[in-house]
């Protein structure tokens, strides 16, 4: 990314290089990728430096838009402070809802424990409709998924803000060497 700088001030951002015309002359793209940063510099195009400091996940955050800067013959990219996305549904005057972090995981768990019960359904289908016992096996497995989502979504309901909900889905080693996050995982069938 590059920024045209007129008068100490950035007057236009290059996320691609593109053909320009600075004053009276104007330049092919390609003095973005030929040309030396001290050549570029010259003629007021400067490589942006990029400032992550205040950027969040945007799963959790919403980032504001980057601004420009332009100091000490650099440019800077930085964005402002980002705000929490709402954790509960939210209802507006009108009575529209927006629902909020905790639900749309809770339905993310939910859908997944639904697609992994699905594997297995035709075992008490089966059982239903003709009398065939449903292995034992299935039926733990199939309890098991059920206590797990009811957990998960405990877990969900019971983080306090963002950065706790966030901090569920986090992988870390454990002393056995695996990869585990608090929220952990699904049974597996055996």
């Amino acid at each position: 990314m590059w920024a045209l700088v007129e008068d100490n001030e950035v007057s236009k951002v290059f996320s691609r290089p593109k053909a320009i015309t600075i004053g009276e002359n104007q330049y092919p793209q390609n003095i973005f990728n030929v040309w030396s940063s001290e050549e570029l510099e010259a003629i007021g195009i400067y490589e942006v430096v990029i400032d992550n400091t205040n950027y969040k996940n945007p799963e959790y955050y919403i980032n504001t838009n980057q601004s420009f800067d332009f100091a000490d013959d650099t440019v800077t990219a930085s964005y402002g402070t980002a705000t929490a996305q709402a954790l509960d549904d939210v209802t507006d005057d009108d009575g529209n809802v927006t629902r909020g972090l905790k639900y749309n995981h809770k339905e993310i768990i939910n859908s997944q424990a639904g697609s992994l019960l699905s594997a297995t359904d035709w075992y008490t289908i089966r059982e239903a409709d003709g009398g065939t016992a449903c292995p034992d096996n299935i039926t733990t497995h199939r309890a098991a998924i059920r206590t797990k989502a009811n957990e998960m979504c405990t877990a969900i309901d019971d983080a306090s803000d963002v950065d706790a909900l966030a901090a569920l889905y986090e992988y870390s080693e454990n002393d056995d060497g695996d990869m585990v996050r608090p929220l952990g995982e699904f049974p597996v069938l055996s």
